[in-house]
């Protein structure tokens, strides 16, 4: 069973600003953020769904990162 580090706790990553340079906040799966109901449906399932190809097979969880300075948001995908 492969498990996403960041959502588990288990691992922190550090992303910078592409335009600030600030040190970017981790929000969660980018997926939580699609309804009101997206948090409480199954991962892999919102996985087959979301907007980036072969985040399922490829074990990959998408994860929304956001500047408080400037405001730019960044999804990176986080290796299971």
């Amino acid at each position: 069973m492969d498990v996403c580090h960041l959502c588990n706790g288990l691992r922190e990553v550090h992303v910078s600003c592409g335009i600030c340079g600030n040190e970017m906040a981790d929000k969660g799966k980018e997926m939580d953020y699609y309804d009101d109901y997206s948090p409480y449906m199954p991962t892999d399932l919102m996985k087959m769904e979301d907007g980036f190809p072969d985040t399922y097979s490829a074990h990959k969880c998408p994860h929304l990162f956001t500047c408080s300075k400037c405001g730019k948001n960044e999804t990176i995908l986080i290796k299971e």
